[in-house]
């Protein structure tokens, strides 16, 4: 398994009764989030068709809610043995509606022509800074961990990963920041090459949608790029709609570990 992730730059994980417990105990803990006005009106985007839920569910460090014990599973410990037993923050709570996705406010004509047509495809950690939203790395993520929170059909706007785009990205990112010493990468302007290198990868990579339950889990590689698909026709959701919890811990220290780390 930790060989095809490191392949593919993604690994989905087939359910686990601890992971649906855990689920079980999240989405509870998620229905209250996207409920409250002041969340709703932060993170609600898109025409009301995606809650983006940055730190919206309230775990501790371990995972832990009430009502469930430390996050656990083969794919949280897969995460575990290839990047260390990082601290957990308050997990992204991402919720899409029927009808994703409408233009987000303030987004461009290309902006939501590129999320309809290319799933808003990125890779994590790469900030649009400034008035001019030029991309750079402004957080280093270790792994990201997707849990499916609610059951839905593999049409409602599933996770969607690049294959192999990780490696495309390491190779660019590093001949981009050779000259520059690692504590200082934050600074570097990256806007050209990931262009560049995006373009690339629709090219050369295979699209995968990773459609999944509550009790499975996706492992999607920092570097892979990836995105969410629109909302297809027939899809099927619950009323709270296409839930996913997802996990970004950041390496910690100032290191080379971002594109050295396998």
């Amino acid at each position: 398994m930790v060989e095809g992730f490191l392949r593919r730059g993604w690994a989905r994980f087939a359910c686990t009764p601890e992971v649906a417990d855990w689920a079980a105990a999240a989405r509870e803990a998620a229905l209250v989030a996207v409920a409250d006005p002041v969340l709703r009106a932060e993170w609600l985007q898109c025409a009301g068709t995606w809650f983006v839920g940055v730190d919206a569910l309230p775990n501790a460090a371990d995972g832990s809610l009430d009502g469930s014990g430390p996050l656990v599973g083969p794919g949280y410990e897969q995460a575990v043995d290839l990047y260390g037993r990082l601290p957990l923050h308050l997990g992204q709570v991402s919720v899409t509606y029927p009808g994703y996705p409408k233009p987000r406010e303030g987004e461009g004509e290309g902006a939501a022509r590129y999320r309809f047509r290319r799933d808003a495809a990125h890779v994590d950690g790469l900030l649009a800074i400034g008035p001019e939203r030029r991309r750079m790395l402004k957080e280093r993520h270790a792994y990201i961990l997707g849990l499916p929170l609610t059951q839905t059909s593999a049409e409602a706007s599933p996770l969607v990963v690049w294959e192999g785009s990780h490696e495309i990205m390491r190779g660019a990112f590093a001949r981009a920041l050779r000259h520059t010493p690692p504590e200082r990468w934050g600074e570097v302007d990256l806007t050209e090459i990931y262009t560049y290198t995006r373009a690339q990868v629709f090219e050369i990579c295979r699209r995968v949608e990773l459609p999944a339950r509550p009790g499975e889990a996706t492992l999607v590689h920092r570097l892979a790029l990836h995105g969410v698909a629109p909302w297809g026709a027939g899809a099927e959701a619950p009323e709270e709609g296409r839930m996913i919890a997802y996990f970004r811990p950041e390496l910690s220290g100032s290191d080379d570990g971002w594109l050295t780390l396998p």
